[in-house]
């Protein structure tokens, strides 16, 4: 085989593979859940694996099984604390938006304009607001009835079932065999090129490994930070607001600039005072001086090497092609392009073609003339 059609093999069996996830991605999504639970949970079944109590060493199988007991348990107290607290927040918060529209368009915004000299001559705030008011209306009684609908659905749960039982039963196996499949994986790469996949996956595993176990733990902190924070301060949605805040943290910066606006607002609107909004930027300020000069430093360091932008993108795009997969998905796939990039850009800084001297063209002798 040339390599002319070799390259040709390559990729139309990366298309094929990438149509073949598209088609089965409800069914893959419990799956990938599943690996994703067991990367997190691997390198401490490994510390485990290796510990002794007295003379008797745990070994892979109960290391296995103290950390899947781990997993589980912070997963039914996220789903039996967490869960229903937002829910209750979020249907307030539905319920209250719309006394926001309507001080935002008759207090808000007069306000604004007066103070920064705008006219709004033939704007009308009471049409603006009955109309986000009747949108809001429409989008919450849809939103409603979708989850009306869908909670009834037999089949949707069957499906939430199904998933229920799978993901923890998939889960368990693959800790079990995590480190057997890496190896599996490893025997199977051509010997030639052994050296650089290995190497080139080890940047991936570096950059991922930072960015999961350590950008995870910081959106954590900073979402519990963000909501005790205003809690204490006496905000309605406080833990909505911080939790929020916490995870679109994902990408630096935004989550505090979006926290602290809507907080700002929630302040104004529920006290209208100035001190409470000092409040609310004073937890901020301390939950960004905490990310900044301990949590992010410790935890992540600079290894992610993803750009915010590219973060935006692979999510964005992930979940437009593949859906929540897509989600799921999208930033091992970016850091596993972005480390390919990189190594390519650094092969190119080595080659022939960026190399070659003016006037003489690649892979020519220096100095010898061009046709």
């Amino acid at each position: 085989m040339t390599s002319e059609s070799r390259n040709w093999s390559i990729l139309a069996l990366l298309v094929g593979t990438g149509w073949l996830i598209y088609l089965l991605a409800p069914v893959i999504t419990p799956f990938a859940i599943s690996a994703v639970l067991a990367y997190f949970g691997d390198p401490l079944v490994d510390r485990l694996e290796d510990t002794r109590v007295w003379r008797w060493k745990i070994g892979r199988v109960l290391a296995v099984c103290i950390v899947f007991v781990l997993l589980l348990t912070l997963l039914t107290l996220t789903l039996l604390i967490i869960i229903p607290m937002l829910v209750d927040q979020t249907r307030l918060f539905i319920e209250r938006l719309p006394e926001w529209i309507e001080w935002f368009s008759t207090t808000a915004m007069p306000w604004l304009a007066s103070t920064a000299g705008i006219e709004l001559e033939g704007f009308d705030t009471a049409r603006f607001s009955d109309m986000l008011k009747q949108y809001w209306k429409e989008i919450s009684t849809a939103a409603f009835k979708v989850v009306d609908v869908i909670s009834r659905g037999g089949m949707a749960v069957a499906a939430i079932l199904t998933n229920l039982i799978l993901i923890p039963v998939v889960t368990f196996y693959l800790l079990r065999d995590w480190d057997r499949l890496i190896k599996g994986i490893h025997d199977l790469l051509p010997r030639s090129m052994e050296s650089q996949i290995s190497q080139m996956a080890g940047q991936v595993d570096d950059v991922l490994g930072a960015f999961f176990r350590g950008q995870l733990i910081v959106m954590l902190a900073l979402g519990v930070i963000y909501a005790i924070g205003l809690s204490l301060v006496g905000i309605e949605f406080a833990v909505l607001i911080g939790i929020g805040a916490g995870l679109l943290s994902i990408v630096p910066y935004l989550g505090s600039i979006v926290g602290v606006l809507v907080a700002a607002g929630a302040a104004i609107f529920q006290f209208n005072d100035v001190f409470h909004l000092l409040m609310v930027l004073l937890v901020f300020g301390i939950g960004q001086s905490a990310e900044g000069m301990y949590l992010t430093p410790k935890l992540v360091g600079d290894r992610i090497g993803l750009h915010p932008v590219t973060v935006i993108f692979a999510v964005l795009a992930g979940g437009q092609l593949f859906g929540f997969l897509g989600i799921l998905l999208a930033l091992p796939v970016a850091a596993a392009l972005n480390v390919l990039v990189r190594y390519a850009h650094r092969s190119y800084r080595q080659s022939e073609i960026y190399n070659a001297a003016p006037g003489n063209k690649p892979g020519s002798e220096p100095g010898s003339e061009t046709d």
